[in-house]
Parts: structure tokens; sequence; C-alpha cells
């Protein structure tokens, strides 16, 4: 990895245009490249926040298994959404084994997510306050 890639520009100084490629390809090459790239950023900003919509979702399960000592993980559920996952893929014509990898990554950082809140809520309860972290009610 570069660099370059390791840094985190802020959104303002994201140059869409950026290539090595500038100068080296035809121009009508480039301007074509450029047009399927910035379709290729909307659709990366669109998964960050959906990404972001998921976590969100998945840190109040999160906290209703800690405030009632669930396990982080359900290896029930999980293989059930890996199977479900890579029918969607295999339908949309995405690689099944690329969307399983995927789908194991996430749930490998929502069990790591909920493990740290049950140990929040573990040392809250020890000292006696309350637990930090959104109230779920039944019908949320």
């Amino acid at each position: 990895m570069t660099e370059q890639n390791q840094t985190h520009p802020d959104a303002d100084s994201y140059d869409p245009g950026a290539s090595s490629l500038a100068g080296q390809v035809d121009p009508a090459v480039m301007a074509e490249l450029l047009s399927i790239r910035s379709s290729i950023d909307n659709i990366d900003a669109t998964l960050v926040y959906l990404l972001a919509e998921r976590f969100k979702a998945t840190q109040k399960v999160g906290f209703l298994k800690a405030a009632h000592k669930l396990p982080a993980g359900d290896p029930g559920r999980e293989t059930a959404q890996i199977a479900r996952l890579r029918r969607l893929a295999a339908e949309a014509h995405l690689d099944p084994a690329f969307a399983e990898k995927f789908l194991n990554f996430i749930i490998g950082e929502v069990i790591r997510h909920h493990e740290a809140i049950a140990e929040g809520h573990e040392a809250a309860q020890a000292h006696g306050s309350a637990p930090a972290g959104p109230t779920v009610s039944a019908d949320a």
C-alpha cells in the first residue's frame, strides 16, 4: 500500500480525476474511464453509508444482548445469513465466495463490537452505574 493510500484526506481534497494514467491514454478513453469511475465513487459512498446504518442496527442488538447476557455471536443466524447472502450474490451475478468473505468480515466486526459492549455493560454493572448505550424497547 502506498503512503498516499494510507492517508485519509478530507472530502474537499478528493480529486475524482486523479490517475496515474493521465497523459498516457487517448483523451476519449480517459473521459470514459473517469465517467465510469464517477459511478464507482457514488456506489462506494453509498456502501459506506449503508454499512454505517447496518452497524447502528447491530449496535442496538449488541446492547440488547449485553442487557440480557446473551452471547455476542449467534452461529445459527450467521450460517443462515451466509447462505442467504451467497444465494443473493449468485442471483446478482456476484461471486458467492466473495460475498461470503465480505459477510464473514462484517460478522467478525459485529461480534467484536458486541463483545466490547458486553464488557462495558459488565463493568458498569460492577461499579453500580447505568450501562452506556441506547435503550432498546420491545417494539424497536
